[in-house]
């Protein structure tokens, strides 16, 4: 038979995994019993009683997070004649028809990359 660990075992105590708790408390606990050394995930479910196969009841959408995701955004726009102006003016960071080549190709021989 498998032990646990002193600390995993405190955390265990603190929470009734038969009880739904409410959002607040809900969020007072995980921070109350993270114990990793970096950023844990909290996963949410929620009902909202749609049909997702009806068009009409599809739910969608995005968050925008406070902080970004750490990571440097660059664009990349496949263009020729007029469109490549447009999408450099639109602050494409990378412009051309020939860019398709080194998509397929090795990447770490794109410039700038």
């Amino acid at each position: 038979m498998k032990r646990s660990g002193k600390s995993y075992r405190a955390v265990f105590a603190k929470v009734d995994r038969t009880q739904r708790y409410p959002l607040e408390e809900g969020l007072r606990l995980v921070h109350e019993t993270a114990r990793a050394k970096f950023d844990e995930t909290v996963d949410l479910a929620v009902r909202l009683g749609v049909d997702p196969r009806q068009a009409d009841q599809n739910v969608r959408g995005t968050v925008v997070l406070p902080h970004g995701m750490g990571k440097a955004v660059r664009v990349l726009a496949f263009a020729k004649g007029e469109k490549e102006r447009e999408a450099q003016e639109a602050g494409a960071d990378f412009v051309g028809a020939g860019w398709g080549r080194w998509a397929r190709s090795e990447k770490s021989s794109a410039p700038g990359a």
